[in-house]
C-alpha cells in the first residue's frame, strides 16, 4: 500500500513531519513496515483542514493528534483485509 504525506509549507506547520515519524513507527511496531511504501509530496492543494496524507491515491486530512487513529483504522484495517 502506498502513503504519499504532503511536506508543503502548510501541511508542515501543521505537522506533516511528526506524522511521518509516527507513520514510520507504527508501521515497524506492527511489523508491515515491508507492506508499506511511504513517501512525501509537495503541495496537492487540499490546504484547509490537517495534513494531506493519500492512502492509495484516497484522501485523507490528519493531524499529529489523529494519526494513531488513521493508521489503526485505515492502515491496519487494509493491510489486514
Amino acid at each position: 500500500m502506498k502513503i504519499v504525506v504532503c511536506i508543503g509549507s502548510s501541511c508542515h506547520l501543521k505537522g506533516s513531519r511528526q506524522i511521518i515519524e509516527s507513520l514510520q513507527y507504527l508501521a515497524e511496531k506492527n511489523l508491515i513496515k515491508d507492506k508499506i511504501e511511504l513517501s512525501g509530496t509537495f503541495c496537492t492543494g487540499n490546504c484547509t483542514e490537517g495534513v494531506c496524507v493519500t492512502l492509495d491515491e484516497k484522501p485523507f486530512s490528519i493531524s499529529p493528534a489523529t494519526v494513531d487513529a488513521f493508521f489503526e483504522r485505515e492502515v491496519l484495517g487494509a493491510a489486514r483485509g
